[in-house]
């Protein structure tokens, strides 16, 4: 008999223990937004795992790491690739200690959808980085999550949080809440000339919001370089980019709240609904 519960109620180790006692054979399958992650077990002993692009044991790490979602347990489903050879106690012992350790990393890293953003605009020289966290920083764009540079590096996004700590706590980089990603089906939906006019909004509330410094040089150069992406077909870049432009700029010019009332103004208007 299959059964299902949730994340938040009881932590996947609890879980996992508690139908390997039993010596099922079977499948779990957890979700997490649009996250999927699957672990196989033959007569109670765990031996293939998937998550994303993760698979064997590191699966199982960060699978452990989900402290929401459900999962449901399907008996009798079987795997044809063995990738684990670990005893499910040592497993789940390290499982545990990145459990721990992920509590840390939770203080500074609220997600891992959450995106790395500089906070100087390119990385200076002069910073002393470890081979990892060089890697790491190289890549951050201010477009793409944790999770995406975790693909990118063939890391777990537990790894790359765990690099990303140590940008974070040099005040190097910061995070922000990835605006776009759920409102990404909408957009791919639109035409060209209403991707255009989405620009325009988001060009014109980032003037509103800076009120008597609207006419700061930036916001105009910010919007010639969306202009100039338009114009070459990424439309959707240029979107991406004109918000993370216009934030940096509010920040720069009426601070913290001055940034988050324009990101709450843009989500809003990406959702299809006037401000």
């Amino acid at each position: 008999m299959s059964f299902q519960g949730s994340l938040a109620e009881l932590p996947l180790p609890d879980i996992i223990q508690l139908v390997a006692v039993s010596g099922k054979t079977g499948a779990f399958t957890l979700s997490r937004n649009s996250e999927r992650g699957q672990i196989f077990l033959r007569e109670g002993q765990i031996g293939h795992a998937s998550a994303g692009h993760l698979v064997g044991e590191e699966a199982v790490y960060e699978l452990a790491t989900w402290s929401e979602g459900d999962f449901t347990f399907e008996p009798g489903a079987a795997f044809e690739q063995q990738t684990i050879n670990k005893s499910n106690t040592n497993l789940l012992m390290e499982a545990a200690r990145r459990m721990d350790e992920w509590k840390i990393l939770a203080k500074r890293i609220r997600s891992t959808r959450q995106v790395p953003v500089a906070v100087q605009g390119d990385f200076s020289a002069s910073v002393s980085f470890t081979a990892g966290e060089w890697r790491l920083a190289s890549l951050i764009d201010g477009r793409r999550s944790i999770e995406e540079l975790a693909v990118a590096l063939d890391l777990s996004p537990f790894e790359t949080s765990k690099t990303l700590f140590g940008l974070l706590t040099s005040n190097i980089i910061t995070l922000r809440d990835d605006f776009v990603r759920p409102h990404r089906p909408r957009l791919y939906s639109l035409t060209v000339e209403e991707l255009a006019m989405l620009c325009d909004q988001v060009h014109d509330l980032g003037k509103q919001q800076a009120g008597d410094r609207a006419q700061d040089p930036r916001f105009e150069r910010d919007a010639e370089l969306c202009r100039a992406e338009l114009s070459s077909g990424r439309v959707l870049d240029g979107l991406e980019d004109l918000v993370r432009r216009h934030e940096q700029t509010l920040a720069a010019i009426g601070g913290e709240d001055a940034r988050r009332a324009f990101v709450e103004d843009v989500s809003v208007v990406l959702s299809g609904t006037q401000v």
